[in-house]
């Protein structure tokens, strides 16, 4: 478990680590830092098509297979990117990158498979904790590393990291995977995750949920940097990713989280993190004071929105694995990618807030998202009667075992 998680921590940070080197790159090749930019842009967009494309093949091939095939085209396109001679040659590489660091997707629902449901959330919650670290400590890696040897070095580092973690785990890894799903067509196996949508309310519910409080989360921490850099506060860049370390709290709070989830259930947790949403808004607010108190409210604000919305991500995706789990990657497809739809249209409508209306807008938002979610939630929670509910809450594999 300490290697998948450190794994998904590699994994995570190499989609993270571009962002600190931006301006590096840029008096490396002689841009401007807005084109330096489509190196960070041209990640994310290889990201999402390895989310839709390649993360629904871990119901297809086999784990081991596919993971060490992945960590070397990572390898291969980090090693590329670190020996890119002009910026056309970087953004390709790393969009090569982000299409094939999809191995904390693939992780996610393996390891789901290979434990017993009742400590499935406590597994989720450690591989989230690596996730959450190697986003937090990426930044600051290919900052230091940056500075003291330039912007080419921290892709070249990563590419050893990520080609000896590739070694390691063809040893390592279980050979699970590859059933009855191997024989279905590339092409109508790639909709699957539209159809499990349709068919799944559970799965529909929980994206729901999490499309609301990371879309919150996105708009909040979109905007904290021009409420920072703005003429209430006056601080620049520095001050954002200082604020950004209160997050580290969550590697430590996600794996208790999961064993809450293996105790009392998916629906506890929710209710739980929504209402911590809800409350982060009101701390959150007293940031448009200013002064000492604005940023004792945005410090501890963050971290209750941080700790809610991982808290909540790891209640919705223990429910999620154990609806099918012979097609925990394709549900995992559906579930991120409404998530990350979430992530982007929160901070879309947190910078017109902002700029509309001003930091206390934006808190608003937040709330109003948790609101619908927390509304739903309360609706699926008196829609739920006796032991008909336990039996509807309960893995899917308990239930097979009890009828």
């Amino acid at each position: 478990m300490l290697l998948l998680a450190v794994t998904c921590a590699v994994a995570v940070g190499n989609l993270y680590f571009p962002q600190a080197v931006g301006p590096l790159i840029a008096e490396g090749m002689g841009v401007s830092e807005e084109s330096a930019s489509l190196v960070v842009t041209g990640t994310q967009i290889g990201y999402t098509a390895g989310m839709v494309f390649l993360v629904p093949l871990g119901d297809r091939i086999r784990h081991r297979t596919l993971l060490v095939v992945m960590l070397c085209l990572t390898g291969l396109a980090l090693l590329a990117a670190g020996l890119a001679p002009a910026l056309p040659q970087l953004v390709a590489a790393s969009a090569l990158v982000g299409l094939t660091t999809v191995a904390a997707q693939i992780i996610g629902p393996m390891a789901a498979g290979m434990v017993a449901p009742d400590r499935r959330g406590a597994v989720l919650g450690t591989l989230l904790s690596g996730s959450t670290g190697g986003m937090l400590l990426a930044r600051t890696f290919s900052g230091v590393l940056g500075e003291w040897l330039g912007w080419r070095a921290p892709y070249l580092v990563a590419a050893v990291v990520v080609l000896v973690l590739a070694g390691v785990m063809a040893y390592a890894v279980p050979d699970t995977g590859a059933g009855a799903a191997a024989r279905q067509p590339y092409a109508s196996f790639l909709a699957e995750p539209l159809r499990l949508l349709r068919a799944e309310p559970e799965l529909r519910r929980s994206c729901l949920y999490q499309a609301a409080s990371f879309g919150g989360f996105s708009a909040a921490w979109t905007t904290v940097a021009l409420l920072l850099d703005g003429p209430v506060y006056g601080l620049g860049a520095h001050a954002v990713g200082l604020l950004a370390l209160v997050g580290g709290v969550t590697m430590l709070c996600t794996p208790y989280a999961g064993r809450l989830v293996d105790r009392y259930g998916s629906d506890p947790v929710n209710t739980v993190s929504l209402l911590g949403i809800l409350g982060a808004t009101a701390v959150l607010a007293a940031g448009g004071l200013g002064g000492v108190t604005g940023l004792a409210g945005l410090t501890v604000g963050t971290l209750l929105l941080d700790v809610a919305m991982q808290c909540g991500m790891v209640a919705n995706q223990a429910r999620v694995y154990a609806l099918r789990p012979d097609a925990r990657a394709r549900l995992n497809t559906a579930y991120m990618t409404c998530a990350y739809l979430g992530g982007t249209v929160g901070s879309w409508l947190g910078v017109r807030a902002y700029t509309g209306f001003g930091w206390i807008a934006v808190c608003g938002l937040v709330a109003g998202l948790a609101g619908v979610a927390l509304a739903r939630h309360l609706v699926a929670g008196f829609g739920r009667r006796g032991p008909r509910a336990v039996a509807e809450e309960a893995p899917v594999e308990s239930r097979e075992r009890a009828g």
